[in-house]
């Protein structure tokens, strides 16, 4: 099963340190019933990229709370045993839970797909939805509107042997696409 793990940089760097996201049980996304539901299609690919936003989504969240981190939103993207992967049935109808999976950790990140991240001039507007975030989830209508924009940014694709230099990017220069 494809998860989508939603991270920050120094979150990527610390797992790339130790080999593996985790220690323990962590959150991601994936295509769950009740995503599939909510997007009412069957193509696979339209349903993973719909989980791959809901994870970009949660990247902006950990951002908000960590305002240190550079600000881009980073998902890597992790083949797990199906088993691994366990979405809440009583979370299933919320839609702030749509596509979230609870995965057993730690997951070796060998088993990365690849690692999606914002490009530099997404940067802007990533860092005010992240300082919106709080005010757009109380109804502030022009919170929305900024916490959106960031959203309009597609994240770029990275082999996970480009992890080295984005990592080393995250310090300065900007990201290319792959």
């Amino acid at each position: 099963m494809r998860v989508y793990v939603p991270l920050t940089l120094p979150a990527l760097a610390a797992a790339h340190r130790s080999g593996a996201l985790g220690p323990e049980a962590f959150d991601a996304y994936a295509v769950t019933p009740g995503l599939r539901e909510w997007y009412v299609s069957d193509d696979l690919e339209e349903l993973e990229y719909a989980a791959l936003n809901r994870a970009a989504q949660a990247s902006l969240r950990l951002l908000a709370c960590d305002p240190e981190a550079p600000r881009v939103r980073v998902v890597v993207a992790v083949d797990v045993a199906d088993g691994a992967a366990t979405a809440d049935p009583d979370r299933s109808p919320d839609p702030s839970a749509l596509g979230e999976v609870r995965v057993a950790g730690p997951v070796s990140l060998t088993d990365a797909a690849a690692v999606h991240v914002d490009a530099e001039d997404a940067r802007e507007d990533v860092s005010a939805a992240a300082e919106a975030l709080g005010a757009a989830d109380k109804g502030d209508d022009d919170a929305r509107f900024v916490v959106d924009g960031a959203e309009d940014h597609e994240l770029l694709w990275f082999a996970t042997q480009e992890i080295d230099t984005l990592l080393g990017r995250a310090s300065g220069g900007p990201a290319s696409e792959s």
